[in-house]
Order: structure tokens, then sequence, then C-alpha cells
């Protein structure tokens, strides 16, 4: 691989970072609290309203059931809106973060529903209201699954940054495509294979020590 090409595969491994990052993070903060709503509002829960309960649902599948490919493509004329322009890192991290927030949501609320219903009972019995349910119990219990889903949803991210290095994004995916596939540059292709693979391997072993510590079962 030439210098030139060696720099190129850099600074998009920067970008893809940067988009995995970024997007993550702004799944974890919105991603959170749609899932602590999901499981409030159903039926029986700590703030029963199973029409905002149905309402939010709808809206969360209704994004899921689109594919990424298609949701990339159809959200440009928001990408360009919000960071004006369709192109580039910090436009791919819009749709991401649109694709991964209810992707996230529906793993935050699988994580939530296993929290034991007696210790939610009890803290309510104890005169607990919805914040001190939410924050003591329900969030603190599901704390391993929680972060286990969330390193899911930045692997998962990995893999979206590289699609939309279809349409220009940057990153990995954006240096296979331009290098590795139109030019046959058959180094940059495996370079960029073996990076993603040690990505994926390093967020998903860091994700799996962080949930061993965290989980109290252990």
């Amino acid at each position: 691989m030439s210098p030139i090409l060696f720099e190129l595969l850099l600074r998009s491994i920067w970008e893809t970072v940067l988009m995995t990052a970024a997007s993550g993070l702004i799944s974890l903060v919105f991603g959170l609290p749609l899932g602590l709503a999901l499981i409030a509002t159903e039926r029986g829960g700590i703030a029963e309203s199973l029409w905002v309960n149905r309402a939010l649902g709808a809206v969360i599948n209704g994004f899921r059931s689109v594919p990424f490919i298609i949701l990339l493509v159809a959200l440009i004329p928001v990408t360009r809106l919000i960071v004006g322009t369709s192109i580039g890192t910090w436009a791919a991290i819009v749709p991401l973060s649109i694709a991964a927030t209810p992707y996230y949501a529906r793993i935050a609320e699988v994580s939530l529903r296993e929290v034991d219903r007696g210790l939610i009972e009890a803290a309510r019995a104890m005169g607990g209201n919805r914040w001190t349910i939410i924050r003591e119990v329900l969030v603190p219990e599901a704390l391993p699954g929680i972060v286990a889903g969330f390193t899911v949803t930045l692997v998962t991210l990995i893999g979206a940054s590289a699609m939309a290095g279809a349409i220009g994004a940057g990153g990995l995916g954006d240096l296979a495509i331009r290098y590795g596939y139109q030019r046959f540059e058959t180094s940059v292709m495996i370079a960029v294979v073996i990076v993603l693979i040690i990505l994926v391997c390093g967020i998903q072993w860091v994700g799996d020590r962080l949930v061993a510590r965290l989980d109290r079962r252990g």
C-alpha cells in the first residue's frame, strides 16, 4: 500500500470512529428515554398511558422498518437542512442517529422489562415517585442490559457507517468503494476489512468487560 493510500486509510478510520461515536451518543441520549417511556406507559407501568405507548411504538416501528440505505436517501433533505450538505461525515451522522435511536430504544425497552416487578412495587410501597423508581430501580437494575444493548448498537453503527460510504459519507466504506472496488486496489479492501474486524472486536470486548463489572448477579 502506498503512503498516500495509508494516509487515506488513517483518515477514513478517524471518520468512521467519529460517525460511530457521535451517532452512538445521540442514540443513547434519545433512545434510552424512549425505552423508559415505552416501559412506563405500558399496561401496568408507573405512568400507564396506552395511547401514548401505542403512538410511540408505532413511530419507533415505522423508522425501524425502513432499510438504512433507503432511509439514508430519504433523509437527504433533512440532512441538508440540519448540516447544510448531504455528503460528508457530518452529514452521515444525521441519518445514522435517526436510524440508531429507535433501534436502541427497543433494545433498552427489553432490558428494562426484565427488571423484577417486585422491586418496582416495593419502591412504590415505600412512597417512591415515578422519577425515583426510574432513577433508583429501573436504570440501575437494567444497567448491564442497557450497556450490552448500547454495545450492540455501536457495532451496528459501524456497519451502517460503511454503507453510508456508498453516497459519499466518507469513512472506511467510502474508501473501500472508491479505491478497493472501483480502482481494484485489493490491498485497500483487505486493510478496510481488517480494520473493521478490529473495531468491532474491540468495541465488543470493552462492552463485555463493562457488562461483567456491572452485573450484580456475577
